[in-house]
């Protein structure tokens, strides 16, 4: 039958620190567990004649941390079966000690009794000894998890388990990503620990350069009210639009409605697609900051009515693609990219009838916005209708009804057909031609996009050449461009072989 366990803090390191309930527990204890015998306290407890077991042998024989605690965790639960027992670990026992987070919820559920009596941990000493209040606001992280989602410079911030110069890089390329090189941090090792405490003030780049980390090093850097430091912090940027469209912001920007800047969504995305097509990625950061921008304007314009915030928008997008992404983030399977598009496709369905929005009236087109390009938007109507079989079996056949709709051009062409009638066989041919893009699997917005930039190029070959000659295309014949025209497609396919 389980006679229980018990769980104490050893404290930060200074044996005159841990609490007198707790060193009656130890000398009192038959059996005593403790997680590592690197600890300074240990000397302590070997000197009053306490015996006591390490696991520092599972860190050996482990090739992880998460490896080391759960073994642990589970070899006292097992050896608690038979006996009472004392599990003493470094610092507080809920102060960054995973051991015992795992302890409470196997003991629970194997309905051991548990208690855990705390001690002074490093954070105690780490107030006291780097001299600041955490009421001022204070973030506690681990030396794996230091990402610049979870950096906030207005925060003191410490970070605990550096263990190695290892560790220590791995933190310091996290701060990077936040912080300047050479921001000035603070490493302590053994604080409160005397004879052994040391406290070093380093730039940021020498972080992984200092020798001594061990089981009680940690990383401090003081809270910054630097506004650079937020530069690249997605609540700077709402913040900074707020302020734009607030009273006493900028005149242009609290003047604005959604339809005012409607206009500028369009071009900021058209400006997006010229840098890719320009493979341009400097250009490319900037412009996909102007068009964030945008959304953050529509955003904040719904703020202040109180419909949603930027954050719900996010929200949004964070559960709609969990959603639709079952393969990943659930339990279905996807070989390749169309059986993805297919969870994807399905999920969509799910999605509109959970929140009500399919009816036996709603059209499989009513998907497609009716203000996308007329190109892209024959593109899309033409995907969704071949989903339920409205379709050519065969290119050929797509191929076959671009002819026809060319005659029927033509022929309206002969017979003197008014502008409406030309517009509709011209809409025909084209959109046929869409079909066949289709089959081939060729985006038509593309096709036509690189033939333009190849058309301009050419054209601006002309007029180069004529401008050399002191001529220009309004006062050149036909014949004379053509021959250019033909020179600047032999110089290109000459570039290109």
């Amino acid at each position: 039958m389980s006679q229980g366990i018990t769980v104490v803090g050893l404290g930060s390191g200074d044996p005159d620190q841990l609490t007198l309930g707790i060193w009656k527990i130890l000398q009192n204890a038959n059996r005593v567990y403790v997680r590592t015998q690197e600890h300074p306290v240990m000397n302590r407890i070997a000197e009053e004649g306490i015996k006591f077991e390490s696991f520092d042998s599972v860190y050996e024989a482990n090739d992880s941390f998460g490896e080391v605690y759960e073994s642990i965790a589970r070899r006292i639960l097992e050896l608690s079966q038979n006996e009472a027992l004392v599990y003493a670990v470094p610092g507080h026992p809920m102060v960054a000690e995973k051991t015992v987070l795992l302890l409470r919820e196997y003991a629970d559920a194997a309905g051991i009794p548990l208690q855990v009596l705390g001690g002074e941990s490093f954070l105690d000493q780490a107030f006291v000894r780097l001299g600041f209040d955490p009421i001022e606001g204070f973030q506690l992280l681990d030396s794996s998890a230091v990402t610049s989602e979870l950096i906030q410079p207005s925060l003191h911030t410490l970070i605990g388990q550096v263990y190695d110069s290892l560790t220590a890089s791995e933190v310091k390329l996290g701060l990077m990503d936040v912080y300047p090189d050479d921001h000035p941090v603070v490493v302590g090792h053994a604080l409160g620990v005397e004879g052994e405490e040391r406290i070093l003030h380093v730039p940021l780049y020498e972080l992984d350069r200092l020798e001594g980390y061990g089981n009680l090093s940690l990383i401090y850097v003081p809270r910054s009210e630097d506004d650079s430091l937020r530069a690249s912090s997605f609540a700077r940027l709402h913040e900074i639009v707020r302020i734009l469209r607030s009273p006493g912001g900028c005149p242009w920007d609290m003047e604005q409605t959604h339809a005012s800047i409607r206009k500028n969504l369009i071009e900021e995305t058209y400006e997006v697609i010229e840098t890719i097509d320009e493979d341009d990625p400097d250009h490319m950061r900037e412009e996909l900051g102007d068009l964030l921008l945008q959304i953050m304007l529509h955003s904040q314009m719904e703020e202040e009515v109180g419909t949603f915030n930027v954050y719900d928008v996010i929200r949004e997008l964070n559960e709609k693609l969990i959603f639709r992404h079952p393969h990943v983030f659930g339990d279905l399977a996807a070989g390749d990219a169309q059986e993805a598009l297919n969870n994807w496709d399905a999920m969509k369905v799910e999605e509109k009838k959970r929140k009500g929005l399919a009816s036996p009236e709603a059209s499989l087109l009513d998907g497609v916005p009716k203000d996308l390009p007329s190109l892209m938007k024959a593109y899309k109507i033409q995907k969704k209708a071949a989903k339920v079989g409205f379709d050519w079996d065969e290119v050929s056949s797509a191929f076959a009804k671009i002819e026809e709709e060319l005659d029927e051009l033509k022929e309206a062409l002969n017979q003197g057909a008014s502008s409406e009638k030309m517009k509709l066989e011209l809409g025909d041919l084209l959109f046929s031609t869409v079909n066949v893009a289709r089959f081939l699997d060729l985006d038509p917005e593309e096709a036509l996009s690189l033939v333009n930039d190849k058309f301009r190029r050419r054209f601006r070959y002309i007029e180069d050449r004529l401008r050399e000659r002191g001529s220009s295309p309004q006062s050149s014949t036909l014949d004379e461009m053509d021959t250019l025209w033909n020179e600047a497609k032999t110089a290109e396919s000459s570039s290109s072989s």
